[in-house]
């Protein structure tokens, strides 16, 4: 028996909602329908309708929830405006998922999650970067145990890519790479090796004319027993430039993983080395260098609809991105005192 149709209101029609709006239609086969999209640009949220078959538009999310009743919401608008948007869809019992980063502070964060949680409704946060193939490839490799435990790790993006060209409002943020980038690789380095007992960051601003850190490393203590250093920039311009890639280092205790620009990933252990290509799908839709991120958004959104199917909660709901936002304020808060700190949830 077909499964019921998932009818899907979006919120927020700008430059990373198309990748969404795409994956949104590419979920037509498992039963999604786009029955809305809203901006408070009449002229996007038309265009957006227009463009991925959503019968109706809207400029006010309060009137589209009413007048639609959708079974989800996908926010997809800047980060201020998230916590009125999911209490809205709290208020309205309808389930949400909304895109990183979480809000910009974690007592939003946790206001959030709070009221989901009393609505009943489900509440993820499109946090994708687990969801990329490289990164579930290497996910694999560590379950099977093949390298045995790891001890090392090293989770890096090192650009120059000129991120402002598409997002220009990231000169002016206060909390720019950390919580912008480096949030999406402490999620990666919690969903490979677990919670964090301690870190410490130390952050620079490289770039001229901009307000925040672009440049950030920090270094992680996962149960005493690992120690991972994450580290990002959008200075260091390079030939080829591995831009959107995560490269990954994994020394264990029976071998190593590498992870290399060009989705090279080797694995060695003392029987030798295995060699293989873990570049992700190219959509009909997607675009290089940006059809890996574009390929997790399906993968995350797929995710998403079959804990919807399952009643199951999501890899990256709230109350789990909570821990990696505590990541995050302990980074700042370690870069300002330049003492270690314990996440704080």
């Amino acid at each position: 028996m077909a499964e019921a149709v998932l009818r899907a209101a979006v919120i927020g029609c700008g430059f990373f909602a198309r990748n969404h709006l795409q994956a949104w239609r590419d979920l037509a086969a498992a039963g999604v329908e786009l029955a809305a999209v809203c901006d408070l640009d009449e002229g996007k949220a038309a265009e957006a309708a227009r463009a991925f078959g959503a019968p109706r538009h809207y400029t006010d999310a309060k009137a589209m929830l009413e007048a639609e009743a959708p079974d989800f919401v996908d926010v997809v608008t800047t980060m201020p405006s998230h916590r009125a948007l999911v209490e809205l869809a709290a208020d309205h019992r309808v389930p949400v998922i909304v895109q990183k980063p979480f809000a910009p502070t974690i007592a939003d964060c946790r206001a959030m999650v709070e009221a989901c949680a009393a609505a009943g409704v489900p509440l993820m946060v499109h946090e994708n970067f687990r969801f990329q193939t490289p990164i579930l490839a290497v996910r694999e490799v560590l379950a099977r145990g093949t390298i045995g435990r790891p001890f090392f790790a090293r989770i890096s993006w090192r650009t120059g890519y000129d991120v402002y060209a598409g997002q220009p409002y990231l000169a002016n943020e206060e909390r720019f790479i950390i919580l912008d980038l480096v949030i999406h690789l402490l999620d990666v380095a919690r969903c490979l090796f677990g919670e964090v007992g301690r870190l410490v960051c130390r952050t620079a601003s490289v770039r001229p004319g901009i307000k925040g850190e672009d440049c950030a490393t920090l270094l992680l203590e996962h149960g005493g027993t690992l120690t991972c250093i994450v580290d990002a920039t959008y200075h260091a311009p390079q030939d080829p430039d591995p831009f959107p890639e995560t490269t990954i280092e994994i020394d264990g205790s029976a071998g190593t993983l590498r992870l290399r620009p060009g989705y090279a990933l080797t694995v060695t252990t003392r029987s030798g080395s295995e060699h293989r290509e873990v570049a992700p799908a190219l959509l009909p839709w997607a675009s290089r260098p940006w059809h890996g991120v574009q390929e997790s958004v399906l993968t995350t959104q797929r995710h998403w609809v079959d804990c919807l199917r399952r009643g199951a909660e999501p890899q990256t709901s709230g109350a789990d991105n909570l821990k990696t936002f505590a990541l995050c304020e302990a980074a700042y808060a370690s870069a300002a005192s330049g003492d270690p700190v314990t996440p704080e949830v």
